[in-house]
């Protein structure tokens, strides 16, 4: 082989070796771009994501915090409501109890008073029958034993007017005045009056327990 054969074969395997060096780097930048570009994309698609997630997490967020607000409202006024019923409730129950005890110890006073005044009873007795003369039928008062003999005396005169007293232990120590055979009543008895004095104090209790 000739010298310039020699150095024509070595220059074309210069030239094979330059072009494979040349194709190697370029599959590798090719190689590099995309990866770059297919790492680019993938770096891009989860900031997306991300960034959807984010403001999906904040909305949720937001509307977990309003919900929780709505929740605590609603508890605060069923909480109000509750107590603004049990208050109520107590003052109800408290101005029950006391309207009870204020009759009760009423009806023992009006008793006590009638009994330890019998001539007193017998003089209203008296002037309610006298009140009540003009009626058809007569007038019959009842009472018990201790008051129907006090006023079978002072009521002795007016007797023959249509006036009888009768003996009934239910009276109490007041007594009841029937007229017309019975038709119309009238209760004068302890817890007549005793009923009629809590009427009217009733509205002055109220006002009272009012807060």
């Amino acid at each position: 082989m000739s010298p310039q054969m020699t150095e024509m074969k070595t220059a074309s395997g210069d030239d094979m070796t330059q072009d494979l060096q040349q194709l190697l780097e370029k599959i590798q930048r090719d190689g590099v771009d995309k990866a770059q570009a297919e790492a680019d994309a993938l770096l891009a698609d989860a900031r997306v994501k991300a960034a959807s997630l984010l403001d999906a997490a904040q909305a949720e967020a937001v509307k977990v915090k309003a919900e929780a607000r709505q929740e605590a409202e609603a508890f605060e006024r069923r909480a109000e409501e509750t107590m603004r019923q049990a208050a109520r409730d107590t003052v109800m129950k408290v101005e029950k109890a006391v309207t009870h005890l204020l009759q009760r110890l009423l009806l023992e006073n009006v008793n006590a008073g009638f009994d330890a005044n019998p001539e007193l009873v017998a003089d209203l007795a008296a002037e309610a029958v006298r009140a009540h003369l003009g009626s058809k039928g007569g007038v019959e008062v009842a009472a018990a034993t201790k008051l129907a003999d006090v006023l079978r005396a002072k009521l002795a005169a007016e007797a023959a007017k249509g006036i009888t007293v009768v003996t009934d232990e239910a009276a109490g120590t007041g007594f009841r005045l029937r007229l017309a055979n019975g038709r119309v009543e009238h209760a004068f008895t302890g817890s007549a009056v005793a009923e009629t004095l809590a009427k009217q104090l009733r509205p002055r209790l109220a006002a009272l327990m009012k807060p």
